[in-house]
């Protein structure tokens, strides 16, 4: 069976997306992901498409259901390298990705979640919660 790698960098996961999405593929990517979030206590999942060249609902959808879960698992999603076309796609088929942080590139993707985990780490320690 396919399978997308996930490479733990610090706190975070990372994601490319390099093939063609199909259903089954989506549905393993998000319990490994999942699975992933919770064996390393990741604080943030960057999830690079930028060889997406399109999009259907469902994997729209799948994304959305991505970033709820790990934000029920306490880390933040970032999407990047969004293709225009699969913007347009996205925006035409009514789904907005709520919880997804979008960047155009990996590089401002990883400075979008180290403030993230910064911001998170300071509010924690204001609470007196341990880090």
């Amino acid at each position: 069976m396919d399978r997308i790698p996930i490479l733990k960098v610090g706190e975070c996961l990372l994601v490319t997306i390099q093939v063609d999405m199909h259903d089954e593929l989506a549905m393993t990517l998000q319990q490994d992901l999942t699975s992933q979030i919770s064996k390393y206590a990741s604080r943030g999942v960057l999830i690079d498409i930028s060889s997406l060249e399109i999009v259907d609902s469902f994997i729209g959808r799948m994304l959305a259901n991505i970033a709820a879960m790990s934000r029920v698992l306490d880390a933040q999603t970032v999407l990047t390298g969004m293709q225009p076309a699969v913007a347009i796609t996205l925006v035409e088929l009514g789904m907005s990705l709520p919880g997804i942080k979008t960047a155009l590139n990996v590089e401002r993707g990883m400075q979008l979640l180290a403030e993230y985990i910064g911001e998170n780490r300071e509010l924690e320690e204001a609470d007196g919660v341990e880090v």
